[in-house]
């Protein structure tokens, strides 16, 4: 773990996406994702359009943290996500560059702190790529019961059939064992976080790290949450063959949630739910790909052109208040990304002066916690999506998603 990090705390989350055959879906095969004409009223398009429904987590609404938000699946890295001990786990792999995750085109020096940190320096033998990937698989396994491994005389001729096939296969959840003994083994994970390392030496299994694509980095924003909630979170995504089977821990998360991305945009919108920023950010983006295969084959080839860091910055108007994201025009030149101050801008402008005034958008526009509109019209970077632009609010030189 990066001990030297004083102002943030490194955690991991991923984006569980899963087929649903039980869905009457559209059948839009033969059409473009981003011109399918199946839209609701929103703009978004309509349910019967995604074959895939995303897993969402509800928070406990004692939780210090955004409690009784859904969220992705995920949680703080832990000291055993880094240990040697995964160096027998992974021994066919150890050799590899990032034990077989292929080797990221972006340019060591823009990649963000989280995965540019050299961890052989702060005494693992584990690179960050992978140990974030192993956070993520263990607190799945926490909040959820949803186990990503592979059996290990599989994992080895899993692992080059993704990296060497142009269509790789969706991701299939493995059973290793009863219920009982996976229920068991839940507690005991839940109980020390090394436990997990000890769980798949007996199950015989290996994190599934390979079925897991680079997506996105968050920042905490400074001065909403306190000095002590500030995170830098390393964003995944899994695309699943099938929903597998969820259950909440009733600890951290009271609820969980298998929905499509416009079912949830529709949810919060309509109060029934509320989901932070990220995870409207990025649900907007997946709703220009309703097809899970088409979700997958983005993604995975995606993720090997890296990310950008993202810290949101929060300006105050007299009418509403900005999420200011990197490439805006209002963003600052140089955001305190070490979180030493409170980064809160403040003006006496309306909402209208400030969107005459800029040109460049990349912002987040909230009117109250359930009110937002995304306004972008930057190139995004790293061959990313921006989120779905729904037609009546603008045209492609500023698209606008209504949340």
């Amino acid at each position: 773990m990066n001990t030297a990090l004083k102002h943030w705390k490194e955690a991991a989350t991923v984006i569980f996406v899963a087929g649903t055959r039980h869905r009457a879906a559209v059948d839009i095969t033969k059409r473009s994702p981003v011109t399918s004409p199946s839209y609701g009223k929103s703009g978004w398009p309509h349910k019967s359009a995604f074959d895939y429904e995303v897993l969402l987590l509800k928070r406990s609404g004692k939780s210090g943290f955004m409690p009784n938000a859904y969220v992705f699946p995920g949680g703080l890295v832990d000291s055993s996500d880094f240990s040697s001990d995964w160096l027998d786990i992974f021994k066919c792999f150890r050799h590899s560059p990032n034990f077989g995750l292929g080797v990221v085109k972006q340019p060591p020096h823009t990649r963000p702190a989280l995965f540019a940190t050299d961890r052989a320096s702060l005494g693992s033998p584990i690179p960050g790529d992978v140990a974030f990937r192993i956070c993520a698989v263990r607190e799945t396994f926490e909040e959820s019961g949803i186990l990503l491994v592979l059996p290990t005389r599989e994992a080895s001729a899993s692992a080059h059939s993704l990296r060497s096939s142009d269509a790789p296969p969706l991701t299939r959840i493995a059973r290793l064992c009863d219920a009982g003994e996976l229920a068991k083994w839940r507690l005991l994970v839940n109980e020390n976080p090394f436990n997990f390392i000890q769980m798949c030496k007996e199950l015989d299994c290996v994190p599934n790290i390979w079925a897991m694509h680079e997506w996105g980095n968050w920042l905490t924003p400074t001065g909403i949450y306190g000095k002590e909630r500030r995170y830098d979170t390393a964003f995944f995504i899994c695309c699943l063959q099938d929903v597998p089977h969820t259950m909440q821990d009733e600890k951290e998360i009271e609820h969980y949630k298998w929905s499509t991305p416009s079912e949830i945009l529709h949810s919060y919108q309509a109060r029934e739910i509320w989901i932070a920023p990220p995870q409207f950010y990025d649900l907007g983006r997946m709703c220009h790909l309703p097809q899970l295969r088409d979700l997958h084959s983005f993604s995975r080839s995606r993720a090997l052109e890296g990310c950008e860091q993202w810290l949101p910055v929060r300006l105050v108007s007299s009418d509403c208040y900005i999420s200011l994201l990197p490439g805006d025009d209002k963003y600052p030149d140089n955001p305190d990304c070490l979180g030493l101050n409170d980064m809160n801008m403040v003006t006496e402008k309306t909402l209208e002066e400030l969107q005459q005034e800029s040109s460049v958008f990349h912002r987040i526009v909230f009117q109250s916690l359930h009110e937002a509109t995304i306004h972008v019209n930057i190139m995004p970077k790293y061959k990313h999506l921006l989120p779905f632009a729904n037609s009546s609010w603008g045209s492609q030189a500023d698209h606008k998603s209504h949340l």
